[in-house]
């Protein structure tokens, strides 16, 4: 078992959350009364009611939820909707939250790293830190990007500029393939790294599935419109984006692969679990919920 206190100080100190967006909620959320042992911790992407029930059954005293659970601010604890259901209930169990979100799409390491190891690119990472506006930004990376397209097996990150980034940390990732690849293959790829049976394809304008090669892809876990937005790459691979920004995309050339929001988040879990279980010394036991899953389906 491990105190609370020093779970939530290896958490902060794995993704520090200062390099969240400044409109998310992060970090510790769900509170017990001290003294509180962690003993057990349940990994989940999305904190549902069902959720919290198989916490509940595994006799999980603290949960991490990727997305944090209470983001509006709550006026009342009471039963009328499914999150104030799930704080009381979590105080009622002694069962702690915690959640990194953006934190975790920015940090080295992270889940957008996780999504770009799924693309095959064995390369040494390129990291840029710029301060201008955004639309320079924009600028100033496709120009990188064309001075560096030469090289195989390099890569750009993407990082905002609100603050000054640590390094290696940002919340896109635009990746160079060590080798072109067909659409088709990168497909393939994006869905046997996430476990998937089908995405959504939007084929940039004159671009095929077969007679076209990929070698640059941005990508961003999550909803990634507002981070990819004007990046020039061959292929947008994200969760989700707006009808209007596939059509931006698809009218500059540019692809987009789409895995529905979770999908490109969920997978990093099963990396978290080996690494939390380090940092703990071995003393919390971590595990993955069984239960949570993307709300959307195929049918």
């Amino acid at each position: 078992m491990a105190d609370l206190t020093k779970v939530v100080t290896v958490l902060n100190g794995f993704a520090p959350p200062s390099l969240a967006e400044s409109w998310d909620n992060v970090g510790l959320l769900v509170e017990p009364s001290p003294p509180h042992e962690v003993s057990r911790m349940l990994l989940t992407n999305d904190l549902t009611e069902g959720v919290l029930a198989e916490a509940v059954h595994k006799k999980a005293n603290f949960i991490l939820s990727y997305h944090p659970p209470i983001f509006v601010p709550l006026k009342r604890l009471t039963q009328r909707s499914w999150k104030e259901r799930i704080a009381v209930r979590c105080l009622e169990n002694r069962i702690a939250v915690y959640s990194p979100h953006t934190a975790y799409d920015a940090v080295k390491g992270g889940v957008n790293d996780w999504l770009a190891s799924g693309l095959d690119s064995s390369g040494d990472c390129t990291r840029i830190n710029v301060r201008c506006s955004q639309h320079a930004l924009v600028q100033a990376v496709d120009c990188v990007n064309q001075t560096l397209g030469d090289k195989a097996g390099t890569s750009l990150q993407v990082v905002k500029l609100e603050k000054p980034p640590l390094p290696g940390a940002g919340m896109g990732r635009l990746v160079t393939l060590d080798d072109p690849v067909t659409l088709s293959a990168l497909l393939s790829r994006v869905k046997t790294h996430l476990g998937l049976n089908h995405v959504r394809l939007a084929m940039g304008e004159g671009r095929t599935m077969e007679g076209s090669t990929v070698r640059s892809v941005a990508l961003c876990a999550g909803s990634g419109g507002s981070v990819l937005k004007g990046v020039k790459a061959d292929v947008y691979l994200t969760g989700e984006m707006s009808h209007h920004n596939v059509l931006d995309a698809v009218a500059m050339g540019t692809s987009v692969i789409l895995c529905e929001h979770s999908n490109t988040e969920r997978g990093f879990l099963r990396v978290l679990q080996g690494q939390l279980t380090a940092m703990l010394d071995g003393k919390v036991e971590v595990v993955v919920s069984d239960v949570d899953k993307d709300p959307l389906e195929v049918v």
